[in-house]
C-alpha cells in the first residue's frame, strides 16, 4: 500500500526550489537551521478532482505563517500556487493531499539566523480521509490532552509553524497507545481550544457551538463549515467553552483540511452521538469541495 511507503522513498517528482526535481533527490543537510530551531511553516492542502480547495488562502497563509516567524519567502505568492499546481500534475494526482513547507538552510547554526537562505519544497501525494470510513461514522473517540495551547503573546500561535505541532505529535501519541484516535487540547486558561490538528464544534439545539481561535489557527475548514451552517440558517456561536459545558452538548465534529468533517463520539468522559446536523455538515462540505452546487 502506498501509505506504508516511507516518504523518502517515494516516487516521482516534487517542487523544490523553483523546480521541479526526482522525489528521492530532495534532499537537505542534517545541520539545517528548520530541524534544529523549529523555523518551519507549512500548509496541508487537499486536491480534489484535479483542483486544489482553497489553494489562494493556503498560500497566503504560508506567507503570513513566514512572515511571522520572520522569514521572507523567495517566490510570489502566485509563482507558489503555480507550484502546488505543479507537484500535483507532476505526480497525475487528482485526489490527495500536497505539503507546501518554507524553512531556514543550513548557512547558521544558532538561534540568531538571518543569514540562512529560505527553501521551499512541495510535495503531492494520494492521501484518503484522514480517519477511516468505519470511524468517521461511527464517531471518533478523543482523549484530553496534558498538554495545552499556550497564550498568543507566548507563540506565534496564528502562524502554522512546525514548532507549535511538536505537543500534537506528543498528545496524539499519548492518546493512541490509550486506543484513542487523537486527543483534544485544552488552551493555557483550561478552556477547550482544538484536537491536534484541527478545529472542534459542538451542537446543542440546533446550534453550533465553537471555541474562538484566539491562541490556535483559525482553520479554513473551520471556515468554510461556518459559512455552509450560516447558509443553511444554522446558527453558529463562537465563545468561550468550559470542559464541563460538554456534558451539555449533543453533537461533537472535528474540521480541518486532513480530517475533512469528522464526528466524534467520545472525549474522556463526555459522550456524543453524531447525528443530523453533523452527518449534514459533513455532506455538504464533500459536495462543497468537489464542487457539486447544492441548494440551502
Amino acid at each position: 500500500m502506498a501509505d506504508l511507503i516511507p516518504f523518502d522513498q517515494r516516487e516521482g517528482s516534487l517542487w523544490y526550489d523553483g523546480k521541479l526535481i526526482p522525489w528521492k533527490d530532495a534532499k537537505t543537510h542534517v545541520l539545517t537551521h528548520g530541524l534544529h530551531y523549529g523555523s518551519s511553516v507549512f500548509e496541508g492542502e487537499r486536491i480534489y478532482n484535479g483542483t486544489i480547495y482553497k489553494l489562494k488562502e493556503h498560500t497566503a497563509r504560508l506567507f503570513f505563517s513566514a512572515e511571522e516567524l520572520g522569514m521572507t519567502i523567495p517566490f510570489t505568492q502566485d509563482e507558489i500556487s503555480a507550484a502546488c499546481i505543479a507537484a500535483a500534475e507532476a505526480q497525475g494526482i487528482k485526489d490527495g493531499y500536497i505539503r507546501p513547507v518554507a524553512f531556514r538552510g543550513s548557512e547558521m547554526m544558532a538561534v540568531s539566523a538571518q543569514n540562512t537562505k529560505i527553501h521551499v519544497a512541495i510535495a503531492c501525494w494520494p492521501w484518503p480521509s484522514y480517519f477511516s470510513p468505519e470511524e468517521k461514522l461511527k464517531g471518533i473517540r478523543l482523549d484530553i490532552a496534558r498538554w495545552r495551547r499556550p497564550a498568543a503573546d507566548t507563540e506565534p500561535v496564528h502562524a502554522k509553524a512546525a514548532g507549535l505541532y511538536m505537543i500534537c505529535t506528543i498528545s496524539k501519541h499519548e492518546a493512541e497507545a490509550k486506543g484513542y484516535a487523537d486527543a483534544m487540547m485544552l488552551d493555557y486558561r483550561g478552556l477547550v481550544a482544538e484536537a491536534t490538528g484541527a478545529n472542534i464544534f459542538f451542537v446543542k439545539d440546533g446550534t453550533l457551538h465553537t471555541p474562538i481561535p484566539d491562541c490556535f489557527l483559525n482553520g479554513l475548514t473551520r471556515q468554510s463549515v461556518i459559512a455552509i451552517a450560516k447558509e443553511h440558517q444554522i446558527p453558529v456561536v463562537e465563545r468561550h467553552i468550559k470542559p464541563e459545558e460538554m456534558s451539555e452538548f449533543s453533537e461533537c465534529f472535528l474540521t480541518g483540511s486532513a480530517a475533512e468533517v469528522t464526528p466524534v463520539s467520545e472525549i474522556g468522559p463526555y459522550r456524543f452521538k453524531p447525528g443530523k446536523l453533523t452527518e449534514m455538515l459533513m455532506n455538504a462540505y464533500a459536495d462543497e469541495v468537489r464542487g457539486v452546487k447544492v441548494p440551502a
